[in-house]
């Protein structure tokens, strides 16, 4: 029996998005990391590296919640002939956890993922709880039909079709090369 994608629906908004969250950007936050591993590799523990952290690190400058973290979604954008096509990998989301939407000419995928499995034993409780979020906003081009947009969900992989308008296509032109 063949599975045929999931069509998820499109949410076209007229109003401004909210404004996102104040989240400081901590630009040497990675690299002071980096370094410091790179030092802890060399002394190899037993000695202390004039720039390794103390012991006793309050990192007081952003509280750990506030700081930017987690991986953007990776997608795969492909332009075709009759449109755009968005592709990203989202295994184990169902078609209820993602979102795509369209305001301002901007279009975002938001998904969250939450996993949480508990098992109770004579002796314990085990208790594991997941979660992980993403969104991703691309910026329409110009000659994208944003009221044509379709979203499909099949197999782990998210498919969000852009369709070009009949003038975008229309105006294109193939310009020859030649040698010198």
């Amino acid at each position: 029996m063949a599975e045929t994608a999931t069509k998820l629906p499109i949410q076209n908004e007229t109003k401004a998005p909210a404004p996102a969250p104040f989240t400081p950007w901590a630009p040497f936050d990675a690299l002071r990391h980096e370094i410091d591993r790179v030092f802890e590799g060399f002394a190899g523990g037993a000695l202390r590296s004039p720039l390794a952290r103390p012991a006793f690190n309050f990192d007081i400058a952003w509280p750990r919640d506030l700081r930017l973290t987690g991986v953007a979604l990776a997608v795969d954008v492909a332009e075709k002939d009759k449109s755009y096509e968005i592709t990203a990998e989202v295994p184990g989301l169902d078609v209820k956890d993602i979102e795509v939407k369209v305001a301002n000419g901007t279009l975002t995928i938001r998904g969250e993922k939450k996993a949480e499995k508990e098992k109770h034993e004579k002796d314990y409780v085990l208790s594991e709880r997941r979660y992980g979020a993403f969104v991703r906003s691309f910026r329409l081009p110009e000659g994208a039909d944003a009221d044509r947009i379709s979203a499909a969900y099949d197999k782990g992989v998210l498919t969000v079709t852009v369709p070009k308008t009949d003038e975008a296509r229309r105006s294109e032109k193939t310009i020859d090369v030649k040698t010198s």
